[in-house]
């Protein structure tokens, strides 16, 4: 089966207070062979990218309303007049929370809706290939 690759470069906002963030490059992707999962890799005051995994749905709920809890969660807001996607992330090392261009997200997402829809993921994990062969020894 042809996996697709679906990519976004975009720059997001470390939000460090209320009224102060820094821009930081992260690229969003998707891959059909790992159809649940976005990922998203940044650069933070470190020599190598920060990468995030989570799932698609709940960057998909997001954009929409508040949800996810623990490690992760996702919110639309508005920021300076402008929608907003709000990306809460704690991990033991800290806690960060992101902001990206709403539309930007949408549109990328989009995209990977359009790669695997929603549903057809388990048919994208080559489950029943596996357990077929399986069977056949």
């Amino acid at each position: 089966m042809r996996h697709t690759v679906v990519e976004r470069e975009l720059e997001l906002q470390l939000v460090l207070s209320p009224e102060h963030s820094i821009p930081v490059a992260a690229r969003l992707a998707y891959r059909t062979d790992d159809p649940y999962a976005v990922h998203i890799g940044f650069h933070i005051d470190s020599a190598h990218p920060v990468h995030w995994a989570f799932a698609r749905e709940l960057l998909v709920e997001g954009v929409f309303r508040p949800c996810g809890h623990g490690d992760v969660r996702v919110w639309p807001a508005k920021s300076e007049g402008r929608a907003v996607v709000l990306i809460g992330l704690s991990s033991p090392d800290g806690d960060a929370l992101l902001e990206a261009p709403a539309g930007q997200v949408s549109a990328w997402l989009e995209r990977t809706l359009v790669a695997c829809p929603p549903g057809s993921e388990g048919g994208r994990l080559g489950l029943d290939d596996g357990l077929a062969d399986l069977l056949t020894r």
